[in-house]
């Protein structure tokens, strides 16, 4: 049997997630990172996208986070998240829509855009539509 680590992924509004994991894979500031038993102290910042819980038994769950912090201790994954959203809670069509509007909010030339509010709904939509992705390929669809 695989060695294990407790995980807790919580968001402002709830706990998505606690348990005992095998690994952890997750967007990292600096790049993807995978966390298992005996992994090192770290505290690191999340980028918007997938985060991947393969739970004690090989069993696979996909989240959503919009950013937030990971924080690995010697017997703990913790995870800060801004947003969470189970992966299956994730609505295709509306982050389609939202990439849609975030991507035409960037094109029009209009003084009174907020550039960096419009460019984070896009890498927001973006992150989410490739969380649906990675699902989507892990069940071959």
């Amino acid at each position: 049997m695989a060695m294990t680590v407790h995980c807790d992924i919580v968001s402002a509004e709830e706990g998505i997630f606690s348990g005992l994991v095998e690994m952890v894979i997750a967007a990292a500031s600096e790049g993807d990172v995978g966390i298992a038993y005996g992994h090192a102290p770290l505290l690191t910042a999340l980028k918007p996208g997938p985060i991947r819980v393969i739970k004690q038994g090989g069993e696979e769950e996909i989240f959503y986070l919009s950013g937030g912090y990971l924080e690995v201790q010697p017997s703990v994954v913790i995870v800060l998240a801004d947003t969470a959203l189970r992966a299956d809670d994730i609505d295709e069509a509306k982050a389609l829509q939202a990439q849609k509007d975030a991507e035409a909010a960037l094109a029009n030339q209009s003084s009174e855009l907020d550039y960096s509010l419009a460019a984070t709904q896009l890498a927001e939509a973006a992150a989410q539509l490739r969380t649906i992705q990675a699902i989507k390929k892990k069940m071959g669809h």
